[in-house]
């Protein structure tokens, strides 16, 4: 025996050929393999090329596919059931990532892409473009119809208070399970338009105290139940809607009538304007926080200035009134107009509703126009008549 291990170590040493690492052996690859000029210390079969993939071998011991190394000399990487010898895979970043990047990407793989920031809602609180173009449209309606044949304003009005009558019984049948008597206050409402056209308020007030009559008679089939809420919500109705809404028609018959309903007009939109204008930009202190959060006094303050020029300018320029008449105008109109945005608030917030409807993109419905117009429309009738004699 000693002969044969003489004579193969002599082989050995004369062909410079090493004996093969037993498989599944941790310590063959460093007691068969040179040390490496570069690592002394460290074997080839110990040592994974520079960027060769690790490639992992079953379970049971098997080796791994052995790589080319740089050099060209033929390494052996480490048995796959050697745990020491794995090392982890790092994802590439790609070049030119600086070092906090690839911590980052490393480090958040997984984590949820943030979401977008919300878009801030507009200051404005609606959508403005859409109320601008419908604002635009309806007044040039308003103003074919009082430069062409003046009396087409009155169906404007009754068109307007009919659409309004229907949204104000749909909500208050929706939400409060109030039945408004919708014959008789659409009819009666009717009537009391139109023959103010002739009659005056004589022929309003007529046909308002029949309908209040037609109401109470309209709702006795059904029942006790509920009927003092039917009738008080149907007699309100007829009032706030087509009674004040005659007052406006009475503004169309005189001579003058263009004049008359233009100041009217002209005095109500410059309120809510310069109060909208002046809300938005400067308003900071509330002026009814538990009935109308947004409305404000800075807002106010602009209502007066808008509405206290416009009365100026209208009443001396369209009816040869007075600048003074003009200035008590604009504020009779401005508080007439702050007093019906109010109080529609208080039946929205009553109600629990935001807006009467959805009719008018960027206003809500018809009613939600009507609100500072109507009480406008009955101080302008009764101002207007005694500053300016009927012609």
């Amino acid at each position: 025996m000693a002969q044969v291990s003489e004579e193969r170590e002599d082989r050995v040493e004369a062909t410079g050929d090493q004996p093969a690492a037993a498989s599944g052996t941790s310590g063959a690859a460093e007691a068969g393999a040179p040390a490496t000029p570069e690592f002394p210390g460290t074997t080839a079969a110990s040592r994974t090329p520079e960027g060769a993939p690790v490639t992992s071998g079953s379970a049971n011991g098997a080796t791994a596919v052995p790589e080319a190394s740089e050099n060209g000399d033929a390494g052996r990487l480490p048995s796959a059931g050697t745990a020491a010898a794995e090392t982890p895979v790092v994802p590439e970043t790609p070049p030119g990532t600086g070092e906090a990047d690839r911590l980052s990407a490393a480090g958040s793989a997984g984590a949820a892409v943030p979401a977008p920031e919300a878009k801030k809602a507009s200051k404005a609180g609606r959508n403005l473009p859409a109320a601008i173009g419908v604002g635009l449209l309806l007044g040039a309606a308003i103003i074919v119809s009082l430069l062409t044949v003046r009396f087409l304003f009155i169906g404007i009005i009754a068109i307007a208070i009919a659409v309004g009558t229907f949204e104000f019984a749909g909500v208050l049948r929706r939400v409060a399970d109030t039945r408004v008597a919708m014959i008789p206050v659409l009819v009666g409402g009717q009537a009391m338009i139109w023959l103010a056209w002739p009659f005056g308020r004589e022929g309003a007030l007529t046909a308002f105290v029949l309908t209040v009559l037609a109401c109470l008679l309209w709702r006795l089939p059904g029942g006790a139940k509920g009927y003092l809420r039917d009738i008080s919500a149907s007699v309100f109705a007829a009032a706030y809607l087509p009674l004040f809404g005659a007052f406006a028609a009475m503004l169309v018959p005189p001579s003058d009538g263009v004049g008359r309903v233009l100041t009217f007009l002209i005095g109500v939109v410059a309120s809510d304007t310069g109060g909208y204008i002046a809300g938005v930009l400067g308003g900071k202190h509330p002026m009814a926080p538990t009935i109308s959060p947004k409305k404000t006094w800075e807002g106010f303050g602009g209502s007066l200035v808008g509405g206290v020029v416009a009365g100026a300018l209208t009443l001396s320029l369209l009816l040869d009134g007075h600048v003074w008449q003009g200035v008590i105008f604009g504020v009779a109109i401005v508080l007439t107009a702050t007093l019906g945005d109010l109080v529609e608030s208080l039946i929205k917030r009553d109600l629990g509703v935001k807006d009467m409807g959805t009719l008018l993109p960027g206003h809500g419905g018809i009613m939600d126009r009507l609100d500072s117009l109507l009480p406008s429309a009955v101080v302008s009738w009764l101002l207007l008549s005694a500053f300016v004699p009927l012609g």
